[in-house]
């Protein structure tokens, strides 16, 4: 009896202490992903030379929230967003992302617009570890303030239901982006900025997709620049009965061919403006309508443009011949230099690669993205936390791991956002469209970019309103610092002839 009556006084004394304990069958909860407040964003300020001028600015770093139609919290984005600190009223705000699908804003973020960059070699190629970031002299902050967003599944964007595909669709990553942006917008208080997007690769779709689909929701922009373009995919997917890649990506071989020194000797000692035209011309006059009839070619007619094939490419005739002059990407980034025992890179046509096995079919790995992705890697997960003081333990995914299978929404058979843009230059014709293409770029031919935008049906008196820019370098021309500089350039002139 005593030791009842003392633990019952002990439990009284607990309740009074610390209130009843709780039972397995409580019915208090615990807030859900979708309900739980998001961390307040990350502010912070810097400064940097920049031609001898101090530029000063603050970065906010953080997310927004992508609710559905019931208000509820699907998603989280991350962002990061430097704006220049003695600005005038009016400044220009740029978005910018990369693609994939399923790459993070890393790459163009750290590799050309923002006030810190990776220091590669100065041709771009892969320094050695440990990396480093340094001040970017050609930053794009000088001309305008710029947003890097990470859409849902890269970067730390998260979808709150990691079942939820919704946002892994040409259609559900334009709306979940597009309302990213409404809503800076509005938080921000930027709604009477000119407006621009830069997106790279994939990010060129979203960014021709999204012109289309804001222009709907009242959102117009004064320009958009594509660095590295695919909007047609028609134009890049090798398939059984689909020749158009093949004549697309020819002069693309040539000038790599070039680079290697893999061409005839009178084509070899010619600037490689002069090969490309040749190469250019010879694409669609001669090797496109030869693909078409290809099998009632005689003999003759058909040993001269294997040939021809040979002289542009640097591959032999017989190997030519034997793939029935369609080359694939694969082929050709293995066959160029196997005399070397090299491969050559996808993204950059300028690096080489190691493979297990030199007579082997097919390559081990692109040597171009090997190049980049660990400094990348190492530099934005240090910088983020160290420099903008933001602190996750989450994985940073910069190139896949957080995206699920893609739904393209295709027509046809092939994803197209080219009447997106059209769209939005029929309704906006005030826009303008920057295209920034690398000669050595095999991921987005840049032949292939031409040709999208002579088949856009565009209206010829918008037919001005785009301007296209060629880099000798590859898909992410601004590794190479000289390439750098000139985009810099390039991108400002623009800015500043559009923004007034």
């Amino acid at each position: 009896m005593r030791t009842s009556l003392f633990a019952a006084a002990i439990l009284l004394l607990c309740s009074l202490c610390f209130g009843q304990p709780q039972q397995a069958n409580s019915s208090t909860k615990q807030p859900s992903p979708e309900t739980a407040p998001l961390p307040p964003p990350v502010v912070t300020k810097h400064s940097i030379r920049v031609g001898g001028t101090q530029l000063n600015y603050t970065v906010t770093t953080g997310y927004l929230p992508i609710l559905n139609a019931e208000g509820k919290r699907e998603a989280r984005m991350f962002f990061m967003a430097y704006t220049r600190d003695d600005a005038p009223a009016g400044r220009p705000l740029m978005f910018s992302f990369n693609g994939g699908p399923g790459s993070a804003s890393v790459w163009l973020h750290l590799g050309a617009l923002g006030p810190r960059r990776v220091k590669m070699q100065p041709n771009g190629f892969m320094p050695a570890p440990p990396y480093e970031l340094v001040d970017n002299e050609a930053t794009w902050l000088t001309d305008t303030d710029i947003v890097f967003i990470d859409p849902v599944g890269t970067g730390f964007s998260r979808a709150e239901d990691p079942k939820e595909q919704k946002f892994f669709s040409l259609r559900g990553d334009l709306a979940s982006v597009g309302e990213f942006i409404r809503l800076y917008l509005s938080r921000y208080g930027r709604w009477m900025s000119p407006l621009y997007l830069v997106g790279e690769s994939y990010g060129t779709t979203r960014a021709s997709g999204l012109s289309g689909y804001l222009i709907e929701k009242g959102i117009a922009f004064n320009g958009i620049i594509l660095v590295s373009t695919v909007m047609n995919f028609q134009t890049l997917r090798f398939a059984d009965g689909n020749d158009l890649p093949l004549v697309m990506i020819l002069p693309s071989y040539a000038s790599t061919a070039w680079y290697h020194k893999k061409l005839p000797p009178d084509l070899q000692n010619k600037p490689l403006g002069d090969v490309l035209k040749e190469a250019e011309s010879f694409a669609i006059a001669r090797y496109a309508p030869g693909l078409l009839k290809a099998g009632s070619l005689s003999a003759s007619e058909r040993t001269a443009l294997v040939n021809e094939i040979s002289r542009f490419t640097g591959l032999s005739s017989k190997f030519i011949d034997q793939n029935n002059m369609r080359i694939e990407l694969g082929e050709f980034m293995k066959e160029l230099l196997r005399d070397e025992k090299r491969s050559i890179g996808r993204l950059d046509s300028r690096f080489t690669g190691i493979d297990k096995e030199p007579a082997g079919e097919g390559t081990d790995f692109d040597p171009s993205m090997t190049a980049i992705r660990p400094p990348y890697t190492a530099t934005f997960n240090d910088y983020v936390r160290r420099e903008l003081g933001f602190e996750s333990d989450l994985e940073y995914y910069i190139l896949g791991g957080g995206v699920g299978r893609w739904d393209w929404n295709e027509n046809n058979g092939y994803a197209d956002t080219s009447g997106n843009l059209r769209s939005a230059l029929q309704k906006n014709p005030f826009m303008k469209v920057f295209i920034a293409a690398g000669y050595y770029d095999m991921a987005t031919p840049y032949f292939a970019t031409v040709y999208t935008l002579a088949n856009m049906n565009l209206e010829p008196s918008l037919r001005s309103n785009i301007s296209m820019k060629y880099y000798e370098a590859g898909h992410m021309m601004y590794i190479d610092e000289g390439q750098l500089r000139a985009l810099k350039n390039d991108a400002v002139q623009f800015v500043r002839s559009t923004s007034r």
